[in-house]
């Protein structure tokens, strides 16, 4: 029998799994389609797993909540930092984007001190200068190497930080499959401006590609939430770091790219900085909001 713990590490390993075989496909079909058009994928079929985790005595009240409000701001900033991760995939060496990503929490701890007025003492403080210098080397700003194009995962960051205030006010009260359903209709919506403007036609041969960006997102949110759920967050945190081995991986061998030492340096900064800041929560029995929640 498996303990709790156990259990939230296996389903933080499927939560990578799923997240990164998202970031893959995103990166390879944003060459032929419009992000909004990979954004609408994202959204429709990423119903379908949470359909099946709704409980059945709630499909005739399916959308009730006292915090619509809460549930807006979630969903908006969510969908944006969305669009901004996509873009970063989009335009930057894979490991670059999802490294830059990986220092949400550092922006997370930032928005708490702004807007929840939490108390950070000295090692978190060191967490989040540690993060910042971690991205400031990815970002090779003065060099010949700096792109414009590293502000998207940043903007995600940034985006981050306002989905984990609204989901630390929300989680209380509502249930997860809300959450994440509001969020992601709002993801058909914004989604379906591309139908409007930009609209490329799919190909026989990347349709199944596309329906698996949905489905492998959606439950990439959901299996990570069962982690979090079953086992202690510093426990299984550790896990998720892996998304940085697949990102760099699937650079090389897929998309022929080479990680540059501002590269590797810069995440092992991060690394440690969101490390510091999970295990200081931990300890404080602070609510820390997951790595990842799009």
């Amino acid at each position: 029998m498996l303990t709790e713990n156990q259990q939230g590490i296996i389903f933080m390993f499927f939560s990578v799994i799923c997240f990164s075989t998202m970031d893959i496909l995103v990166k390879f079909l944003s060459a032929s389609y419009p992000i909004f058009q990979l954004v609408l994928f994202r959204g429709v079929f990423g119903l379908i797993p949470i359909l099946f985790i709704i409980p059945k005595n709630r499909y005739k009240n399916l959308f009730y909540t006292s915090k619509i409000k809460l549930h807006s701001i979630r969903a908006i900033a969510g969908a944006l930092a969305m669009i901004f991760l996509f873009l970063g995939l989009k335009y930057l060496p894979i490991a670059d984007a999802i490294a830059i990503s990986f220092a949400a929490p550092v922006f997370a701890t930032i928005f708490s001190i702004i807007f929840l007025n939490e108390i950070v003492r000295i090692f978190r403080w060191i967490a989040i200068i540690t993060g910042l210098v971690g991205v400031i080397i990815i970002l090779k700003p003065g060099t010949d190497l700096f792109s414009f194009y590293a502000i998207y995962p940043i903007l995600f960051c940034i985006g981050f930080g306002v989905i984990s205030i609204a989901i630390k006010k929300l989680s209380s009260t509502e249930p997860d499959y809300l959450i994440a359903l509001y969020f992601t209709i709002v993801l058909i919506f914004v989604g379906s401006i591309s139908c409007f403007f930009e609209w490329e036609t799919i190909k026989h041969k990347d349709l199944m590609m596309l329906i698996l960006i949905g489905i492998s997102g959606s439950l990439g949110n959901i299996f990570l939430t069962k982690s979090i759920r079953n086992a202690e967050v510093s426990k299984v945190t550790p896990i998720k770091y892996l998304s940085l081995i697949f990102a760099t991986i699937s650079g090389i061998f897929i998309f022929n790219e080479i990680p540059s030492l501002y590269t590797l340096s810069g995440s092992l900064l991060i690394v440690i900085s969101t490390a510091i800041i999970i295990r200081r929560e931990a300890i404080r029995k602070i609510q820390t909001t997951p790595l990842r929640q799009v």
